[in-house]
């Protein structure tokens, strides 16, 4: 009987200090497992010698394929369109930088086998800064409570997906896609695999105050309506509460004529505080109709440059 084979996914950007490392723990983790496998390295537009080190690895193992971006297509794009690049009978997808450790992945065909068609790492502890593994957890609950679907919480996106989980993506067409709440909009039970997340070791985290930003955004617009109808409900109660303030106003003028003044202080409050309110619903407001105009452009995940050992 034919084996199955299992294709195993590694965004890279400037990752030529972890390269060598990430190839020999996945061979070594794939060499006990009775699978044939595939390790796709889809590069995002690299400026070190990342793409080097994949070619000459690639040259002498037919196994391990490179896929090289025309430019940096971002932290999103990229990974996903590596596993809809992929023909295995299940799809792994890890981080190159090791913070994902190649050894989970005999933990996520375990979970496989037992009939998960979806299988997730989420991290319960890491080893990164408490500030702002803090502010994570603070964020994943707070995007499960407002989301419409139920969210794995302190998942990485690193996991297991079987080829009819990654059939139903190439039927989404989801140009801009948060990827974690994908799989939970798919609705097939998803296995969970614990790990202690490990501190970055080597190179440089890809991660910033935008890219963060971002993907809590994104989280928030794919899956959640909750704050537009805030927003409509702020608005009518503000509203309501301003009817109040006038009434007030008016009745105390009316009765202490002469000796009631309003003074600039309340309505210099009043404006700046409306004034906030209404800019951070227009942002809000913004967040959501970017989100619709990035599905309207139709352009597509990513542009290659080059394949290296696909045929």
């Amino acid at each position: 009987m034919k084996k199955k084979l299992i294709s195993i996914v590694t965004p890279c950007h400037n990752e030529e200090d972890n390269i060598d490392e990430l190839c020999q723990r996945i061979a070594a983790v794939m060499e006990l497992l009775p699978y044939n496998y595939e390790h796709i390295c889809i590069d995002n537009c690299s400026t070190d010698s990342t793409v080097p080190k994949i070619k000459a690895k690639a040259a002498i193992d037919k196994r391990i394929k490179l896929i090289v971006n025309a430019r940096n297509f971002g932290h999103i794009r990229s990974p996903y369109y590596g596993i809809l690049q992929s023909s295995g009978d299940a799809c792994v997808l890890i981080a190159s930088d090791l913070q994902d450790p190649p050894e989970m992945i005999a933990e996520f065909i375990k979970k496989w086998e037992q009939g998960y068609k979806t299988v997730l790492a989420v991290k319960p502890e890491s080893e990164e800064s408490s500030i702002m593994f803090g502010l994570r957890k603070a964020y994943y609950r707070l995007i499960a409570r407002i989301s419409e679907v139920p969210l794995v919480q302190n998942a990485t996106g690193a996991g297991l997906f079987d080829r009819t989980v990654v059939d139903i993506l190439r039927g989404i067409q989801d140009p801009y896609p948060y990827f974690r709440g994908l799989l939970c909009e798919i609705g097939f039970p998803i296995a969970l695999v614990p790990f202690k997340q490990p501190r970055r070791q080597r190179g440089v985290s890809k991660n910033n105050f935008y890219t963060l930003y971002d993907t809590a955004m994104l989280g928030v617009t794919k899956h959640s309506k909750i704050p537009l109808r805030l927003m409509a409900m702020s608005g009518f109660l503000l509203a309501f509460l301003s009817l109040l303030v006038a009434l007030f106003y008016f009745v105390a003028k009316l009765v202490y004529w002469d000796s009631f003044q309003l003074g600039m202080a309340p309505i210099l409050i009043a404006i700046f505080f409306f004034g906030a309110i209404q800019a951070f619903f227009i942002g809000v407001l913004g967040e959501y109709i970017g989100s619709i105009y990035t599905h309207t452009r139709n352009m597509p995940l990513v542009v290659e440059m080059e394949r290296v050992n696909f045929d």
